[in-house]
């Protein structure tokens, strides 16, 4: 097991600081809505529910907000049917990236993803043309303050993690995606409700990229994350931190 990792470098996803609030509470709406259709609406029931709220709760979304969304499942006052979309392409510097969206209309969807691409220096690609750089994993998050490296790390392995990695500011504990609901709730156990957990996507190979590439990529990766149908976006970039501290100057 490693005891750091650059996935936060080379996982792109925005901070909820960065966003607006309403857009990440329509966000998690719709993964519980389509989490509790998807199965039982009850969370003790449905793995994907208790990670769908879980994901929620670590955003500071209103419990009656949680509720609002699994009432619409339940009682039908939301006659929605989303699509789960998966997108693959090259952004600049031939970086490999993965975007997970939720549809209601995949024509419009698949256009304003490809326009993304397009406009920043990426190009679409086909079903599963970079998939094969990445392994699908689970992956839960927890804050620094929730125990030691050590306690944490001991916890996942007694749960059946395959890898953990403890930064400054966060630990991060990847399980097989079979393993991802029982370790999650054996950690919630222990540690409490986690800030994330959900099945992801990690590079098993990075891309280093330069200032110029760089400042481009996040540009495409902005648009992406910001686009309404888009869930996730995963990426195998690596940035140093000397083009890190020139972009951010």
């Amino acid at each position: 097991m490693a005891g750091h990792s650059q996935f936060k470098n080379i996982m792109y996803r925005k901070g909820a600081q960065d966003k607006k609030r309403a857009k990440i509470f329509a966000r998690h709406s719709r993964e519980i809505l389509v989490a509790a259709k998807s199965g039982l609406p009850e969370p003790d029931k449905n793995p994907r529910l208790r990670g769908a709220i879980a994901a929620a709760r670590a955003d500071n979304m209103p419990k009656d907000n949680i509720e609002r969304a699994i009432k619409k499942a339940i009682g039908g006052g939301d006659d929605t049917t989303y699509e789960e979309m998966r997108y693959e392409g090259y952004g600049p510097g031939g970086v490999a990236i993965i975007v997970e969206a939720l549809t209601d209309n995949r024509n419009r969807t698949a256009a304003e993803v490809r326009t993304a691409f397009s406009k920043h220096g990426g190009t679409m690609g086909e079903t599963n043309s970079v998939a094969f750089m990445f392994e699908r994993v689970g992956r839960i998050v927890y804050s620094s303050e929730a125990g030691s490296a050590d306690e944490v790390f001991e916890a996942a392995v007694e749960a059946g993690a395959m890898d953990v990695a403890s930064g400054a500011e966060e630990h991060e504990i990847f399980t097989s995606p079979e393993d991802l609901s029982d370790v999650r709730d054996a950690l919630t156990e222990r540690f409490g409700d986690p800030q994330a957990a959900s099945l992801d996507w990690r590079p098993t190979t990075t891309t280093p990229v330069d200032e110029d590439a760089a400042s481009t990529l996040i540009k495409l990766m902005d648009v992406l994350d910001d686009n309404d149908d888009v869930q996730r976006v995963a990426a195998n970039f690596e940035i140093s931190d000397d083009v890190m501290a020139k972009l951010t100057a």
